[in-house]
């Protein structure tokens, strides 16, 4: 088997599943009971979903609001009214492929590439979504419903694709009939009011449920029956009751709460159940994305689509308790002013909104659009007086939708020269190199230079070895955002060793669920009785992430190693975390975790399939291939475990920790020739990982190349001086070429390093004999 204690070759943890922008309807819409609600003398009366008509006649001004707003057009049934589309038989062609978009009998079809890329005709059944672009959905069996690739542009009046650079291959988890653009799973718990998803793992089929196809009013107060109930009685006779019989509160909420209200929408996040709208704590519900590579930029960019959540954690505005209704309308969802006008209300004008602040000319003086040395228009006159043009830059998505970064932050062009990150100057100023919005801030401000966060997570994110002790300050430092303590912490993670593991201790007993969680998620796999007891505590949690997370980390142990309260409560979290997982088993990450769960549990049948599942889900899914590996070769199966490693090194080239096992299982099987040059890439890649560097030494001393071997014994022990693997190693290295001195010289660095050790005394004895 592979064997290297320091590998970190098995992926584990709750991999948040994310959302890319889908939508689609389901055909089984009734009615539940949801939630029981107090009527007064002691009577209780189910509560269940009514629909927004039956709003309508009480509040008809925050009605009207909502009618026009964009979670009334979330999705709808195609229709005269709802289709904004050209299907007068209108084309539209990508990469030599032609799709019409036609009507027949009153409905939409469109013709198009289908399930392997074969043509085919397809009834459109609902819209998605309503401007700057609306999509399209198509049913298709077991109850999915999926989403075309092909939008309506609603400003330019035109279809265009939503992956415009290259043809999606049929086999794509992202292709249009495939997983990634499923409603069911990506995008209908936020498009839709009630929804229920029902998935079945086992059948893998859909029995989705909504009460009302759009955002209607109880997406947000929930079931309003009891509340219409006591709202239809004479006004002299109505109870006294608790929230006027609505199921859920949204008035008199606290900043946070109302936030929390919003979040599951607005965030990127793995749903671990369908949205009740009355979870306690945000992670009872889902699991947010933390500010992590590929989704943000170092700093807390907004880099692909993470929605608002993430974003406003991060700013001053969330530490101040702002809240989403302070600059939204909570029935419109429009901004309830408009321009600097919406900042003024706590910023003042006298201060912020003049030139001595912005330093941009504004729209009341006379002057052209700034343009480039071609005459190409840049920005216009007054566009760098606005407030969110310079604190809240922000992101296309879906090729033309877009968002402004909610982290409410300073320019910073000198960030961009360090790490690379965007500024809102540079954005504005294209003809301008960098270096020039560096020299206008300091001209401005001063040339005091602020330390920001995202030095620190950026050099985690490279595993500077300096970093450590400044992501360790980070992960604890209650005065920086949650989420920012808590990517902190999981970088942390990634260094290893007794710094890393007393943080993650630590953070286990913090106030804050995200960091708890964290903490829980990154532990180590280490002595199953230190696991046991840092873990069990975490059972208890009170918020659901935190114990499921923790269930799964401990099911590894014997349930006979544990005390009988701990495990009656590890069988209660185990529970929870597998209906998480299973809810959510269309997508490959918790397919992945299943695996991972299975392995835990000695069911390596059940982990080999989930594994599988999640490969079939998505090709492109590394980890379930990475971890189906370690499967395979720990059952003897090297060939199957060689195929897997070999495809996610050649579709990874970057991946050195891959490389590193792969060359391991390669020198297994006695490859020895192409094993170095797996290590040794690896070994280049992954500089500081000394074992790596150790691990090639050895091998290349197999085939002979010592000059070699022996450089990279040496980086190994000039990352650790101590270490006493390498020192042994280098010791025989030069005992068996017979340079004796230099062999005494490990072997006496080696008993100072490791006194007990009598290996040392050994080579000494032999090395005086022989050397003299």
């Amino acid at each position: 088997m592979i064997k290297d204690p320091n590998t970190t070759w098995k992926i584990v943890g709750m991999i948040a599943t994310l959302v890319i922008v889908l939508s689609l309807p389901i055909y089984h819409l009734k009615n539940r009971p949801s939630l029981s609600v107090s009527m007064g003398d002691n009577h209780e009366q189910a509560a269940e979903f009514t629909g927004s008509e039956a709003c309508r006649d009480c509040h008809k001004t925050e009605y009207d609001k909502w009618s026009d707003s964009h979670h009334r057009w979330a999705m709808a049934p195609a229709s005269e009214n709802t289709v904004l589309g050209d299907f007068d038989n209108a084309e539209f062609t990508h990469f030599g492929q032609t799709s019409r978009f036609y009507r027949r009998d009153g409905n939409y079809f469109v013709h198009t590439q289908g399930v392997d890329g074969k043509p085919g005709d397809f009834q459109i059944t609902h819209t998605f979504g309503w401007y700057p672009l609306q999509q399209y959905l198509v049913p298709f069996p077991g109850g999915r419903l999926q989403c075309l690739p092909i939008a309506w542009d609603v400003v330019k009046q035109r279809w265009y694709h939503l992956y415009p650079d290259t043809p999606l291959d049929p086999g794509d988890w992202l292709y249009w009939t495939n997983n990634g653009q499923n409603w069911n799973g990506m995008c209908a718990e936020c498009h839709a009011t009630d929804l229920k998803k029902g998935y079945d793992y086992r059948t893998d089929t859909y029995a989705t449920t909504f009460s009302e196809i759009s955002v209607g009013c109880e997406a947000c107060h929930g079931p309003g029956s009891a509340h219409v109930a006591w709202a239809r009685l004479p006004e002299m006779g109505r109870p006294a009751v608790e929230n006027l019989a609505l199921a859920v509160r949204t008035r008199d909420l606290t900043a946070g709460q109302q936030i929390d209200l919003c979040a599951p929408c607005h965030s990127r996040r793995m749903s671990m159940d369908d949205n009740i709208h009355r979870h306690a704590d945000f992670l009872d519900y889902g699991l947010p994305q933390l500010l992590t590579e590929g989704l943000y930029y170092p700093d807390g960019q907004i880099l692909d689509e993470v929605y608002v959540y993430g974003s406003f954690m991060q700013s001053k505005m969330y530490a101040r308790d702002v809240r989403c209704s302070d600059c939204h309308d909570v029935h419109s969802i429009r901004r309830i002013k408009d321009g600097n006008d919406l900042c003024l209300q706590c910023h003042r004008a006298a201060i912020y909104d003049q030139k001595g602040h912005h330093f941009h000319k504004t729209k009341d003086e006379a002057g052209e659009p700034i343009r480039s040395a071609s005459g190409a228009v840049l920005f216009e006159v007054g566009s760098g007086a606005r407030c969110e043009a310079c604190h809240m830059p922000g992101r296309h998505y879906m090729g033309i939708d877009y968002r402004p970064d909610h982290s409410f932050r300073l320019p910073r062009p000198d960030l961009t020269l360090r790490m690379g990150v965007p500024n809102a100057c540079d954005r504005c100023h294209v003809d301008k190199k960098t270096a020039w919005s560096v020299d206008a801030m300091a001209k401005w401000y001063g040339q005091t230079r602020r330390p920001h966060y995202g030095e620190v997570l950026d050099a985690g994110r490279k595993r500077r070895p300096e970093a450590v002790n400044a992501l360790a300050s980070l992960a604890k430092d209650r005065l920086y955002p949650t989420i920012v303590r808590a990517t902190a912490l999981s970088e942390l993670a990634g260094y290893g060793g007794d710094a890393a593991l007393s943080e993650l201790a630590a953070a286990l007993s913090d106030e804050e669920s995200m960091v708890r969680q964290t903490a829980v998620r990154r532990l180590p796999q280490g002595d199953p009785g230190q696991r046991l007891k840092l873990l069990s505590p975490m059972l208890y949690d009170p918020v659901r992430a935190v114990r499921i997370e923790a269930a799964a980390a401990l099911a590894a142990i014997p349930k006979e190693e544990l005390p009988p309260d701990t495990r009656r409560q590890f069988e209660t979290a185990l529970a929870e975390y597998l209906r998480a997982m299973e809810r959510t088993a269309d997508f490959a990450p918790s397919r992945h975790n299943l695996g991972n769960l299975y392995v835990s549990l000695g069911r390596l049948s059940d982990a080999e399939q989930h594994y599988l599942k999640a490969i079939a889900i998505d090709r492109q899914f590394y980890p379930a291939k990475v971890n189906l590996a370690m499967l395979y070769n720990g059952q003897g199966k090297n060939s199957e475990a060689e195929r897997l490693l070999r495809e996610v090194a050649a579709d990874h080239p970057d991946f050195y920790e891959i490389k590193y096992s792969l060359g391991l299982l390669l020198a297994e099987k006695n490859q020895l020739d192409e094993a170095v040059v797996f290590l040794g890439d690896a070994a280049a890649g992954l500089p500081q990982r000394s074992r790596i560097q150790y691990n090639l030494g050895l091998l290349l001393q197999k085939i002979k190349r010592d000059d070699e071997a022996e450089s990279a014994l040496k980086r190994a022990l000039g990352v650790e001086p101590d270490n006493p693997d390498y020192l042994y190693a280098l010791a025989v290295f030069y005992m068996q070429r017979g340079r004796w001195d230099q062999a005494r010289l490990m072997a006496e660095r080696l008993q100072t390093a490791r006194p007990e050790m009598t290996a040392a005394r050994e080579m000494l004895t032999i090395i005086e004999k022989k050397g003299h």
